[in-house]
């Protein structure tokens, strides 16, 4: 039998979703403190009692009970073992509902609980997963049923769901069980502890020990397949207590193995970490230096261009020129040599802002679409604004004659 335990802050969801399985005929309501099974009377004797303890946060307890499918107990008996489970866990004074149901491939019963008794105290959740193992084992043998061994007492951790799904996506045992036999063939050969160092390492294991000063080893650790694994992890027989009693083990004539052993394993860690290191430095120097070489491409490519383009506007505009190197009459242009000058010194003059005369430049419009110049009255030719001002001079006169 296990148990799936949750505290929250909330009580009517968990409520909610039992009953609506009572309602689709799939669950039912064993047994119960409340005066109703409407949902909205059972929250509101939960909220009088919730009064002894506004400020508790998780007041709410709710706890899964599974049997092995084998196990299909009468309602009678799984009743009596889901209150003894409560009595014992401490709730025998407080608010309770126990539903049964029927969905799933094996009994199981859903339990929810508030933490807040009627006499206002508080039942603590201090390591309550451990009291809870402790409970289900006193059940099992006392209800004659088939008892499960606790995480504990297991002498091979089980896959966990993550490793069970790798399983099935690549068809292979995880790192941990081909490491868990591994492990338990060299044990099962009863070596010396420098003979289990050394047929580890001919298959890839590296061990690594909690070895004291005084040569005192208090743990043990395995890497396999660039992950580390401790004892514990594999499960109660590969840990150095049971690894210890499995070999030939004498502390004074074993240390300097374990020791070197210890020395070689760190050698192996740090390169790994270097050459992992070196990996991701070479990966971000090679994407940089291609970035920065495709950077400086593109600029060529792009000065390239835009030289071309200036040269045939320049080629353009010595084709309009005349033979006396004087321009020939284009919109916006002076003809005058004065005003080539004027022009010419105003564009020296904004040189600074990086701006060019959009009107006074040969091919003006394309280097003005190139750059993307915003173009003012202040960048025209100044003869050419002269020259406006005085024609708008002269017609102002005309009028008032």
């Amino acid at each position: 039998m296990t148990a799936d335990q949750v505290k929250g802050k909330g009580f009517r969801g968990a409520l909610r979703y039992n009953l609506q399985k009572v309602d689709q005929g799939v669950a039912k309501i064993m047994d119960s403190t409340f005066t109703s099974e409407k949902e909205d009377t059972i929250m509101q004797e939960v909220a009088l009692v919730r009064m002894l303890r506004p400020n508790l946060q998780k007041y709410f307890y709710h706890t899964s009970l599974n049997f092995p499918p084998n196990e299909n107990l009468g309602d009678e008996q799984m009743n009596i073992i889901a209150n003894e489970y409560l009595n014992n866990m401490g709730f025998d004074q407080h608010q309770y509902a126990i539903f049964r149901h029927f969905d799933a491939d094996h009994p199981h019963l859903h339990i929810l609980v508030n933490r807040i008794g009627y006499d206002g105290e508080v039942i603590s959740d201090s390591k309550d997963y451990q009291r809870s193992e402790q409970v289900l084992r006193a059940l099992e043998k006392q209800h004659g049923l088939t008892e499960v061994i606790s995480s504990r007492q297991a002498q091979e951790r089980a896959m966990t769901k993550n490793e069970l799904e790798m399983m099935k996506r690549t068809d292979e045992p995880s790192v941990k069980m081909k490491l868990q036999v591994i492990i338990k063939n060299v044990l099962n050969q009863k070596p010396d502890a420098e003979q289990f160092i050394r047929q580890l390492d001919a298959q890839g294991v590296n061990v690594l020990f909690n070895q004291a000063s005084t040569g005192f080893v208090s743990g043990i650790s395995y890497g396999y397949e660039g992950m580390q694994f401790k004892g514990a992890h594999l499960g109660n027989a590969y840990k150095w207590q049971a690894v210890k009693n499995a070999i030939s083990y004498e502390q004074e004539r074993d240390r300097t193995a374990i020791y070197q052993a210890n020395v070689r394993t760190k050698e192996q860690q740090s390169a790994r970490a270097g050459q992992s290191a070196g990996r991701r430095t070479a990966a971000g120097t090679d994407t940089d230096t291609k970035v920065t070489a495709g950077n400086r491409k593109d600029v060529q490519q792009s000065v390239g261009k835009l030289q071309d383009q200036i040269g045939k506007a320049n080629r353009k505009y010595k084709q309009t020129a005349g033979a006396d190197g004087q321009h020939r009459d284009q919109p916006g242009v002076s003809n005058t040599k004065d005003s080539r000058q004027r022009g010419t010194d105003l564009q020296s003059q904004q040189s600074g802002r990086q701006q060019v005369g959009y009107q006074a430049l040969p091919g003006g419009d394309l280097i003005g679409s190139l750059l993307g110049t915003d173009h003012h009255v202040g960048d025209m030719d100044q003869a050419a604004l002269n020259e406006f001002k005085r024609k708008r001079k002269k017609r102002k006169g005309h009028r008032l004659g």
